[in-house]
């Protein structure tokens, strides 16, 4: 009876590894094909939208996006939207998670809250009096404004993200640099965020790609064709009755998804450093 319990029970497991396996490879393919469609198409003289081999290699569709109206002027106005958008919730985030996580009070908890409520607020929901309240304080169709909005949609998540961080920094290594005469502010700069590096690059990026990707928000406030980013000009592929030029728009989706590429690349070890800080506050 052992044997053939345990041959079955071997079996069984086989059996839900082979499922577990090939449920894997599905969802793999899901998050393939998209991809190999964009690298195929790109270099593919009559691109369609089905995933082929191309109908042999060329650079055309990277020849007629390689202009300033279409891709480099675009591609500036992101880097300037996002960039300073990123760096400003970042800043903001690491100001307001530090009180957060070191000063207990009763109202950390409510306020917590609240953020946490305003990240499940809809975009669109609060676009109309947003849009409204441009108008009015005239930042309407401006960069600085696009900015600040930007900011404020992604601080919520950032300050949550970045007081979690922030809370497995041993609190004992700033309690010796404010005995040695250190303010607040200063062991925040030179402490808690230089050991916290890899939670700062996960906000970092998680922001930045969140902004970079958004065609909502610049779609909506910004007017002027010469300030808008490449989540918005990317619409200009999409022609009219349903015509759209497949292979530009392929070609132009692997230029505009590289900025992020590059951040990740540039930020990879930190992200995969850790904290390693057990042995910091022993003796």
């Amino acid at each position: 009876m052992a044997p053939a319990f345990s041959s079955r029970s071997r079996n069984r497991r086989r059996t839900r590894r082979l499922a577990a396996d090939m449920g894997l490879l599905v969802c793999a393919a899901a998050f393939v094909l998209p991809l190999a469609w964009v690298v195929l198409s790109a270099l593919d003289p009559r691109a369609d939208l089905r995933v082929k081999a191309p109908d042999g290699l060329t650079l055309d569709n990277f020849d007629a996006i390689w202009t300033s109206e279409i891709t480099f002027t675009p591609l500036l106005n992101s880097l300037i939207l996002c960039g300073g958008a990123t760096g400003l919730t970042v800043v903001c985030a690491a100001l307001a998670a530090y009180p957060l996580s070191r000063f207990m009070s009763r109202l950390n908890r409510p306020f917590l809250l609240t953020i946490l409520f305003a990240t499940s607020l809809p975009i669109t929901a609060i676009m109309v009096p947003v849009y409204a309240l441009f108008v009015r304080v005239d930042l309407i169709d401006t960069l600085q404004g696009t900015i600040l909005f930007f900011t404020a949609s992604q601080l919520p998540f950032a300050i949550w993200l970045m007081k979690n961080f922030m809370d497995g920094v041993p609190k004992e290594l700033e309690e010796a640099a404010w005995t040695d005469g250190a303010s607040p502010m200063q062991s925040l700069v030179r402490i808690v965020l230089p050991l916290m590096g890899p939670g700062v690059s996960v906000v970092t990026v998680f922001c930045f790609v969140m902004m970079w990707g958004n065609f909502f928000v610049p779609f909506m406030l910004l007017l002027t064709p010469d300030q808008m980013p490449a989540s918005v000009s990317i619409n200009e592929f999409f022609g009219n009755r349903g015509m759209v030029a497949y292979g530009q728009l392929a070609a132009f989706s692997v230029v505009y998804s590289t900025p992020v590429i590059l951040l990740y690349v540039l930020i990879a070890r930190r992200l995969g450093g850790g904290f390693a800080l057990g042995g910091a506050v022993k003796g």
